[in-house]
């Protein structure tokens, strides 16, 4: 059965807002009318969709997030929506965000609102980015509101390449290690197999594993290859089930050194996200929603929803935020003092900032701990190798001396 979000005023008068579920948006209107509650607003609820940080179907953060901040600065000046989307589907440079742009303008040209044009196109703006704006038309500061969603994308989108630097040295470092053990395996190796044999005698054990490692990757290299292709397709069907995905995630966040920054960066992106939603003015149940897809790690997206779950009972974010975990005392302690001085939005945002200078200094321990750890590990493994080659070379040398 559909899921009908609405807006209304309650028998005295107040604004409510809330979920129906109804067969269709009449029998939504009707079941709130029983309930006393005069809607002004009713429109179905989204599909869930996947909320990320990463590139949009041809559209870059980076992208989305100069397009908002041109879009309030020309919303500020007093231009209307419809001659600004006109201007920015003009002068945006991605054809993909040209053509969306154009069909948002014309569906706010028939009358439609802003936020529910933009919630047509889930994959260039996504259900927090149209939840905002929804924000910003219903409080009359579209402007101040879409100043914070471009600061929101700017710092998501600098968290993300922090995240991903963090990941990508290592990665790095083993590629290239791998690479210069199967050049010497494949191409050096064997070289000295040849003047072994024509020497004879028995080779130092050493020497023996390198030459049977060399023979195996010449050999059945195709075999080496379909392990390693079926061993990461079997890895993304595991991580692609639910309990997979769990697995992994709760792992990557046990890791050592790597865990810390992903747990940090996971806790900067949850406080941006829900302090800028509650500033923008979202309800904190539909914050909480959002902020649950956009946390990128599914044990994360569980203890917020769970959170969520406790808050539409009535209960305060700070318990069900202890009992989870997964966040450090410290953010636990902060949300209390917000929600306790009435301060939740700000707390959240000093929290996210806090974080995210975190994350920096994270990174940076990462790298200054895994550089010489890789450089001694491709050392040892290149050195090892030569050593295991000269070893029957220096052992002839004694002979011949010898003799």
């Amino acid at each position: 059965m559909p899921v009908y979000l609405w807006k209304g005023k309650d028998g005295v008068g107040k604004a409510v807002s809330g979920e129906e579920s109804a067969k269709d948006r009449p029998s939504a209107i009707r079941r709130l009318r029983k309930r006393k509650i005069i809607a002004t607003q009713v429109r179905e609820k989204p599909k869930d969709v996947k909320i990320s940080l990463g590139r949009k179907k041809g559209v870059a953060v980076k992208d989305l997030a100069v397009f908002t901040r041109q879009f309030a600065t020309m919303i500020n000046a007093g231009l209307p929506i419809v001659l600004c989307l006109d201007v920015m589907a003009k002068q945006v440079e991605k054809p993909v965000l040209r053509e969306v742009l154009t069909q948002v303008k014309e569906s706010v040209q028939s009358g439609g609102t802003l936020s529910d044009s933009l919630s047509k196109h889930t994959k260039v703006f996504d259900e927090l980015y149209s939840h905002m704006v929804e924000a910003g038309e219903s409080s009359g500061a579209l402007d101040a509101i879409l100043e914070r969603l471009a600061e929101y994308l700017e710092k998501a989108e600098q968290l993300r390449r922090r995240i991903k630097s963090a990941m990508m040295y290592p990665t790095i470092v083993t590629m290239i290690a791998l690479l210069a053990t199967s050049f010497l395996l494949i191409f050096v190796i064997p070289t000295f197999t040849k003047m072994f044999s024509d020497f004879g005698g028995q080779l130092p054990l050493v020497t023996r594993i390198v030459v049977a490692m060399s023979d195996f990757l010449i050999g059945y290299w195709w075999l080496l290859l379909a392990l390693i292709l079926g061993g990461r397709y079997a890895f993304m069907r595991y991580r692609a089930t639910e309990k997979g995905r769990e697995k992994v995630d709760r792992l990557l966040l046990k890791m050592p050194v790597l865990g810390t920054v992903l747990r940090k960066g996971a806790v900067a992106r949850f406080t941006r996200t829900l302090g800028t939603l509650q500033v923008s003015g979202v309800p904190i149940l539909e914050g909480l929603s959002i902020t649950a897809r956009t946390a990128g790690n599914v044990v994360l997206e569980k203890a917020i929803l769970n959170t969520r779950d406790s808050v539409s009972r009535g209960e305060t974010l700070t318990e069900p935020l202890k009992e989870s975990g997964v966040f450090p005392p410290m953010v636990v302690q902060m949300v209390a003092v917000g929600e306790e001085t009435g301060a939740l939005d700000q707390m959240l945002t000093k929290i996210a900032e806090f974080y995210e200078d975190e994350v920096d200094t994270a990174v940076d321990g990462l790298t200054s701990v895994i550089e010489p750890v890789m450089m001694v590990f491709l050392g040892g493994l290149v050195g090892g190798m030569v050593i295991a080659m000269y070893l029957p070379i220096f052992k002839m040398i004694t002979v011949i001396i010898g003799d």
